[in-house]
Parts: C-alpha cells; sequence; structure tokens
C-alpha cells in the first residue's frame, strides 16, 4: 500500500513564498510522476505541476514562472516551491503519486490527504 503525506501548507500574504513537501512511503514502483493538484473553493480539482522520475516537468499555465517542482527519486519525495503567491493560487492541495510496473502496465494513482494553502490578499 502507497502513502502520501503533505506538509508545508499555510496561511501566507500575496506576493509571498511557500514550499510543499510530500512523502511517499509503501512499494512504488521505479515508473512513475509525482504532482500537485489544487482544488480552490467552488472549482474543480486540477493539476498544479507535475514531474516524472526522469526528471520531465509539466506545469499548469497560471504557475508558469512562480512556482517550481523538485524530487528526490531517492527520498521517494516531491517539493513545490511557490513564488509570488497569489489569491486565486488559495486551495486545498493535494499530492498525486502515478505509477506503473511496466511502462505500457496499468496505471495507479495515489493521493495525499491534502493542505490547505491560504492566501491573503
Amino acid at each position: 500500500q502507497v502513502q502520501l503525506v503533505e506538509s508545508g501548507g499555510g496561511l501566507v500574504q500575496a506576493g509571498g513564498p511557500l514550499r510543499l513537501s510530500c512523502a511517499a512511503s509503501g512499494s512504488i514502483s521505479s515508473i512513475n510522476t509525482m504532482g500537485w493538484y489544487r482544488q480552490g473553493p467552488g472549482k474543480e480539482r486540477e493539476l498544479v505541476a507535475a514531474i516524472t522520475s526522469g526528471g520531465s516537468t509539466n506545469y499548469a499555465d497560471s504557475v508558469k514562472g512562480r512556482f517550481t517542482i523538485s524530487r528526490d527519486n531517492a527520498k521517494n519525495t516531491v517539493h513545490l516551491k511557490m513564488n509570488s503567491l497569489k489569491a486565486e493560487d488559495t486551495g486545498v492541495y493535494f499530492c498525486n503519486l502515478e505509477t506503473r510496473v511496466v511502462p505500457w502496465g496499468k496505471k495507479y494513482a495515489y493521493w495525499g490527504q491534502g493542505t490547505q494553502v491560504t492566501v491573503s490578499s
């Protein structure tokens, strides 16, 4: 069983920084993508950023240039450095892990419990 534990959320003023971390434990294939999703008030959950085990990254247009995702494969951790935060970045941020045993195999997805990020304007 895979478990994801997030940390680092909180209240921050607009323009400020915040860093989220997520640690994955359990049986994890080396073929995986770790990422962050968020769900704002009254909104659907959306992808914020993701990074493959090979280091390829993908960002939502709304966070490009402000957020940076990184990971430590040896520790199965992923981090999201958020700069120049805006009120619209407010929401619950969820850590996500997608993995396959083999590249052509079934994809498994796991979620953290979520951490609240509130940006005050």
